[in-house]
């Protein structure tokens, strides 16, 4: 079965060394609102790594748990603990049936994090997922192309412009930071 990410949209955008995350607060289930102030990002690592979600609420937390774990093992080694975590979702006969996407960055790195094994570093420097994410991708490449916003404005923006457009995200925006 296909994740539905419903309800959630969340980018990643790095510019002149910082890196932001934002994510939208809507939760839904179906074709109803259930929740508006949702936060689907956080810090990790002595707030060094910053993450991000789109999926299922419970499945993405147990994946932030993994990861940030992950993390620890291997001293804040960001892109081994990605490829190690999406090794072991893959494979775990529990983790493989968790529904959700990770976005993972420290001002080096940036990774979409799949449970089919997926790592992929963006190469522009830009990462979205979620129902939203589409839009918001769109909109935070032309604003980093055409603009001198900095990485936390445009990902506010990008929000701002999938919530204009997806019908499962809202503007209620969390957004954190490595300056």
């Amino acid at each position: 079965m296909p994740i539905e990410f419903h309800g959630t949209t969340v980018i990643a955008v790095s510019r002149n060394g910082k890196v932001a995350i934002a994510g939208d607060g809507q939760i839904t289930l179906g074709a109803t609102i259930m929740k508006k102030g949702a936060v689907k990002v956080r810090r990790m690592r002595d707030s060094s790594v910053l993450a991000g979600f789109a999926g299922s609420t419970a499945d993405a937390m147990t994946l932030f748990d993994k990861f940030e774990a992950k993390l620890e093992h291997y001293r804040g080694n960001i892109t081994r603990a990605a490829v190690e975590l999406a090794k072991d979702w893959r494979t775990d006969k529990i983790l493989r049936r968790l529904e959700a996407l990770l976005i993972v960055a420290d001002r080096e790195h940036m990774f979409v994090i799949s449970g089919s094994g997926d790592v992929i570093e963006p190469e522009d420097g830009i990462a979205s997922i979620g129902s939203g994410g589409p839009y918001a991708l769109s909109a935070a490449k032309m604003l980093l192309k055409h603009t001198g916003l900095e990485a936390r404005a445009i990902a506010e923006e990008a929000i701002k412009t999938a919530a204009e457009i997806c019908i499962y995200t809202n503007d209620k925006i969390t957004v954190e930071e490595l300056a």
